[in-house]
């Protein structure tokens, strides 16, 4: 048996995750098995002039016979209704939550896309130039037969998804339904037991439970993302979003903008301000959640409570929304999200994407940056290239829409709302590894400074054999 590894996506940056696994047998039959199916964005996507990766995977779909999704987010799901447009047609294996989120993520990504390349259409005929796009990687009409393909399998229950391939999913707390991929391949005569941790979430007392210990494996991929630096204790999170929302819309009567993932970091931080509200202690001023994503997603994570921490459990019994609170608005409709950028009052708007590169959360940026009683406080890891961050290495002027924008609003940042493990954890995470049992340990997902920093602290705990993938960089295992 000979196993082949070749990252496409996720390799020396932190988006467009794709690793492609071939299993090859001594009968002669064959397995590809493609890990995560990611969209690239950012500085990713802008290295790539001549070459859109997006709209080339590196590979034949049509020669894949197994997806395996690790969760919903867009840099791991984003390019599955392209994927099966282009001919894939195998079973694409996730949990339960992860389909349900990927029904409504990706329907929104198709909008998106319609609805940013009809703004260029017709921005580029008001300015009698040819639309410089090839339209959208993929339309709404595309995903229903991408959804029709989900088999979804529960954490712990083991399943043969190819000849002699069982799949087995652990709990990785960083979003609802994520997780890590093991794979057990055993052609008869040699088994190997290889491991794909997809995100790693936090050992913190939040929404979610922390991840979950995974048995011994041969070969890891694991992401690092926060692999060079850690994140702030958690005790202080609640009171510094509170001094925060103080700050700004008490003392300075403005608005905080708060860019977050629809799907993940819009229900940490609702819990958090929820919690707050049930304590006495948030200010009473509105808040709206402008993303038809978030309020869908939200409406998900509702279905699946025996999902969360069991402390979080616990509380439903006191409350039985945890989401929701006086003064919460959330905001479906366009018109509704328009009339947002003419409240004059203080107010909270939490608006995806959190990366700030798509979706509504552009039109409030543009309306909330010029003022210096605004502020907008970015809340999880935003990739080399996107406005995102631009905005938190400095600028003071940026590009909306085709429009300079000046920074005159106070930016922040509060890592603690990220949902990755930060260099501690991620150690933490591969503890329970016996590192003389790991033939390779691949690191993957993240920008070259934590790549190198994780390789160096897991060299500590024992690791040897320690591998950082170029794209489409092939190995054998």
């Amino acid at each position: 048996m000979a196993i082949h590894f070749t990252s496409f996506g996720a390799s020396g940056t932190v988006t467009g995750s794709k690793h492609l696994l071939e299993v090859l047998r001594a009968d002669g039959t064959s397995t590809r098995l493609l890990l995560d199916c990611g969209m690239f964005q950012g500085e990713a996507l802008a290295a790539s002039r001549h070459r859109d990766p997006n709209r080339h995977f590196g590979f034949d779909p049509v020669s894949i016979d197994v997806l395996v999704l690790s969760h919903a987010h867009v840099d791991h799901s984003g390019l599955i209704p392209r994927f099966v447009a282009e001919g894939y047609n195998g079973p694409i294996w996730s949990t339960p939550a992860t389909r349900d989120l990927c029904a409504i993520m990706l329907e929104d990504s198709a909008r998106i896309q319609e609805y940013d390349f009809a703004f260029d259409v017709k921005r580029a005929k008001k300015r009698g130039r040819a639309v410089q796009h090839d339209g959208p990687l993929y339309t709404s009409a595309d995903v229903p037969a991408a959804m029709a393909l989900f088999q979804a399998l529960d954490y712990a229950k083991p399943q043969e998804i190819a000849p002699g391939i069982t799949l087995l999913f652990t709990d990785t707390g960083h979003i609802l339904g994520s997780a890590a991929v093991h794979l057990t391949i055993d052609d008869g005569t040699e088994v190997l037991r290889f491991t794909f941790t997809g995100d790693v979430g936090r050992y913190v007392d939040r929404l979610l439970p922390e991840p979950v210990r995974f048995p011994q494996a041969d070969v890891i991929v694991c992401e690092s993302t926060y692999g060079d630096r850690d994140h702030s204790p958690v005790a202080e999170a609640e009171e510094e979003l509170l001094r925060h929302v103080t700050e700004v819309c008490v003392e300075r009567q403005g608005r905080l903008v708060i860019p977050a993932f629809s799907i993940g970091k819009t229900q940490e931080i609702l819990y958090t301000l929820n919690a707050l509200s049930n304590a006495g202690r948030l200010p009473r001023i509105p808040v709206f959640v402008d993303s038809p994503l978030a309020i869908s997603a939200t409406s998900i994570v509702r279905r699946y409570p025996h999902l969360f921490r069991e402390e979080v459990r616990e509380e439903l019994f006191h409350d039985p929304d945890l989401f929701s609170f006086p003064g919460v608005e959330f905001v479906r409709e366009p018109e509704e999200s328009k009339r947002l950028n003419n409240v004059k009052r203080p107010c909270i708007v939490i608006s995806a994407s959190g990366m700030m590169e798509a979706g509504r959360v552009r039109h409030h940026l543009r309306h909330a940056l010029p003022d210096p009683n605004n502020a907008v406080l970015a809340v999880g890891f935003c990739a080399p290239g996107t406005l995102g961050h631009e905005l938190l290495s400095g600028a003071r002027e940026v590009n909306i829409f085709g429009e300079p924008v000046p920074v005159n609003a106070e930016i922040l940042r509060m890592e603690f709302y990220s949902a990755h493990a930060d260099r501690g954890e991620l150690v933490k995470y591969l503890a329970y590894q016996r590192p003389e049992q790991v033939r390779r340990l691949f690191l993957v997902h993240g920008v070259e400074r934590a790549l190198l920093g994780l390789k160096d602290l897991m060299m500590e705990q024992g690791f040897k054999d320690i591998a950082i993938p170029r794209i489409g960089e092939h190995f054998v295992i």
